[in-house]
Order: C-alpha cells, then sequence, then structure tokens
C-alpha cells in the first residue's frame, strides 16, 4: 500500500527540518516531502499521490503561500487535502485571507513543535474520517440506487405481465398498451413545454407514461361474456365494464406494497379516472374540470384516440384524420382546452405510431 505524504513547504531549512523532524517517529506511516517555495509546492502537489497534509509557510520567494492556496483553489484540491498555514504574527489580515480558502488551521510564528505535531495528527485523522464517511456513503448510494434498479425492473416485469393478461381476455389488439404509453409519453412531453404551470419533469413524464399501461388492469375482473361480446354491450352490461376502473385500483392496492410513491399514485389516479370527463360527465366518480388528475387526463385522450382508430369486433376504425377531428370536436366527451392543445401539437406523432406499429 502507498505511504501517505505530508508536505513540508517553507523557504527557511531550519524551519522545514523542525517540521519534518516532528513526523520522524512516523516514518513507516508517512513519507515526508519538502519545498523551499510555492512553485516547488506546486511541483510535488502535481508529482505526488496520496498527500494528506500541507504545512504551508505564507513569505516565501518566487510564490508565496497564498498563490499556492489559490493554485489548490483553483484545481478542487483544498477540499481533499487540508492545509496548515505558518504564518508570522507581523502578516496582517492572513489568518483571515487563510481561512477564506478553507485552510484546516492556521499556525502562528514562533510555534511549538509538540502542538503542530498534534494539531496535524487530528487534522489528519479527520479528514480522513470525512472522505471514509463520504466513501461509505457513497457506496450507499451505488447500491439504493441498484436496489431501485432492480425495483423498478421488477414493477416493470409486473406492469408489463398485467397488461399482457388484460390484453390476452379482452378484445383489444396486442400493442393497444405499447401505443398508448408513446402517445402519453409524447403528450406529457408537449404539457411540460407549454404548460409549465402543471410542474411536470423528465421523471414525472417517464412515471406518468409508464404507468398508463396498467389504464385497463380492472378488465381482469370483467367476465367474458361481457367482456368478449361481439357486439354493443345493454346498459346494464356496460354499467358493469365501468366498474373496471375500480376493480383495477383494488387490484394495484393488493399487489402494490409501496403505496406512498408517485408512481403508484400515478397508476392508481389513470386506472381510476381515465374514463372522467372534463364537463363531469365521466366515470367512476363524476369528476370535473381541474379535480380530475393531469396523468389520468393525458391517458384519456390517448385511450379514446386509439380506440377510434383500431377496429373491434363490435365496430370498424375511424381513419386517424376522422379521430382527431372527433376529439377536437367534443364527439367523445369533454376534455380540458390545455389538453386538447398538446393533442393538437401531438398529432403528427400520433399518426406515425400508428404508422409505425399499425392497428392490428
Amino acid at each position: 500500500m502507498e505511504k501517505q505524504r505530508i508536505l513540508v513547504v517553507d523557504d527557511e531549512e531550519i524551519n522545514r527540518l523542525i517540521l519534518m523532524e516532528m513526523f520522524q517517529d512516523s516514518l513507516d506511516e508517512y513519507e515526508l516531502l519538502e519545498a523551499g517555495n510555492g512553485r516547488e509546492a506546486v511541483e510535488q502537489i502535481e508529482r505526488n499521490q496520496n498527500i494528506v497534509l500541507i504545512l504551508l509557510d505564507v513569505v516565501m520567494p518566487i510564490m508565496d503561500g497564498f498563490k499556492v492556496l489559490e493554485y489548490m483553489q483553483e484545481h478542487e484540491l483544498l477540499e481533499a487535502i487540508p492545509v496548515i498555514l505558518i504564518t508570522g504574527e507581523s502578516i496582517e489580515d492572513s489568518e483571515g485571507r487563510a481561512y477564506d480558502f478553507g485552510v484546516a488551521d492556521v499556525i502562528h510564528k514562533p510555534f511549538f513543535a509538540h502542538i503542530v505535531k498534534r494539531r496535524s495528527k487530528n487534522i489528519i485523522e479527520l479528514y480522513q474520517n470525512k472522505h471514509n464517511m463520504e466513501r461509505r456513503l457513497k457506496e450507499q448510494e451505488i447500491a439504493i440506487r441498484a436496489q431501485e434498479k432492480e425495483i423498478r425492473e421488477t414493477n416493470e416485469f409486473m406492469v408489463d405481465a398485467l397488461s399482457t393478461v388484460v390484453e390476452s381476455r379482452s378484445a383489444e389488439t396486442g400493442d393497444h398498451t405499447k401505443r398508448i404509453k408513446f402517445y402519453t409519453r409524447i403528450m406529457a412531453n408537449h404539457l411540460m413545454e407549454h404548460f409549465p404551470q402543471y410542474g411536470l419533469t423528465p421523471a414525472t413524464v417517464d412515471g406518468i407514461s409508464r404507468a398508463s399501461v396498467m389504464h385497463d388492469i380492472g378488465k381482469i375482473g370483467i367476465s367474458d361474456t361481457i367482456l368478449l361480446k361481439p357486439g354493443r354491450l345493454t346498459n346494464e352490461e356496460f354499467e358493469i365494464m365501468k366498474t373496471h376502473t375500480v376493480i383495477g385500483c383494488e387490484i394495484l392496492e393488493k399487489f402494490y406494497k409501496d403505496r406512498t410513491s408517485e408512481f403508484y399514485r400515478f397508476c392508481y389516479e389513470i386506472c381510476r379516472h381515465h374514463h372522467e370527463r372534463w364537463d363531469g360527465r365521466g366515470y367512476p366518480d363524476h369528476l370535473a374540470g381541474d379535480d380530475i388528475p393531469i396523468s389520468a387526463q393525458i391517458v384519456a385522450v390517448a385511450d379514446v384516440y386509439d380506440a377510434l382508430v383500431s377496429p373491434r369486433v363490435y365496430k370498424g376504425s375511424f381513419s386517424k384524420e376522422k379521430a382527431y377531428e372527433m376529439i377536437m370536436n367534443g364527439e367523445c366527451g369533454q376534455f380540458a382546452p390545455d389538453i386538447l392543445e398538446c393533442f393538437r401539437l401531438a398529432r403528427e406523432d400520433f399518426y406515425n405510431i400508428m404508422e409505425t406499429l399499425g392497428s392490428f
């Protein structure tokens, strides 16, 4: 293991000898370096790794101690290498300037060797403990991030598995949830860019788009006779079908352990409220206006658009242009003006997704 190094910087050789003599009983632990002026000190710093302390004189020829501190500050070394400034009492304001730089300690000449040694040992230990703690915190952060990644991947698997189960039972096509995810991300990005008052960030955009695939998981609890009926539903059957919003939330509550997470909130909001409408004529809670979570408002438009352009056993498909006009004209329920503006901005992207993934 490489020895730790202590750099002694002073233009007077006798002072360097006195300072270096303090550590003669610790040569098995430290390697001692010396410099006769600031320029030599900078060269030593650049040439040597693992310097754990610098004892630095202020008044020196060629380059003084404060110039060395300026060099260390510019290269962000003062946080890593503690400096004890050795100064004469006649140097005005040197102590204040030194602490402004962030030195670990200031010792005035003439100094007592045993005091300097004790302070040096304490400062080396303090900085090493600090660095060890920072390293442990960094390691813990890496471990936590790895755990978060694993949890996220597990959640992604569960989400994809549930949405696949839903699609395998329903009359919808296999790429429905995939398209919904793309539509949602595009509209959420427009909302983030053009309507900052909603407070969306890249992280929330990602969370909402990932949660969007959960919008119809409640259909798992709807009987096949209704879910797969090759025709329009009766009023009674439609009322049962509408309960998939509530059933989906019940499923989430059972399998999702961390109900405090933002992702869980997005999943819950989208499951329960993606059939709500701006004028309060949606379901299941008849929310209106801004009472409808923004995540659900985005997914609502994406879901309606995909339903219109996709063929079903009980209907044909509308053209993408006709579907766009129907939504903008309020033929599929009322949506928020801001959401419709994002839909308008996303129009060409929606068309491209349909061309790329298709509707069946």
